[in-house]
């Protein structure tokens, strides 16, 4: 009888550690890359959320505005893709564009990119230098129906 309520009161605290919230959240404290590396993060996961959501031409995409170098590059790599991007938050009434969360941070020696939609999640860890970046994990790809 002890176990089966041990077990019980477990389940119960780990069910409200679940969150059923569809919120998009970009990253609070800003992680510093630039540059080189800013340019090549952002190439890479523009590329691979371009194969994931699909063509440009169909497709318009809001994101924050910030002022960092990151941002900045991700911008400049989703317009280099043909997408619109939104980051004024003005938008035309014909115009329902996919929102877009970003965020970056430094884990064990690496950065870690992740990109996120309504639709999908994609994550993935760098490798830096003064040259640039390269990937140093596989693409992680989270598809939500």
């Amino acid at each position: 009888m002890r176990k089966l309520l041990l077990f019980v009161s477990t389940a119960a605290l780990l069910a409200g550690c679940q969150t059923a919230e569809d919120v998009l959240t970009t990253s609070s404290t800003a992680v510093a890359v630039t540059g080189p590396a800013a340019s090549a993060i952002a190439g890479d996961m523009a590329s691979r959320l371009t194969e994931q959501i699909g063509p440009a031409s169909a497709t318009s995409l809001k994101m924050d505005k910030d002022s960092s170098d990151f941002a900045a590059a991700l911008e400049a790599a989703l317009k280099g893709w043909g997408y619109t991007v939104i980051t004024d938050g003005k938008v035309s009434t014909d115009i329902k564009p996919v929102e877009l969360a970003y965020s970056i941070d430094r884990a064990d020696g690496q950065m870690l990119a992740r990109l996120s939609t309504p639709s999908v999640a994609l994550g993935r860890a760098y490798s830096t230098s003064a040259a640039g970046a390269t990937p140093a994990s596989p693409l992680s790809i989270l598809r939500r129906n």
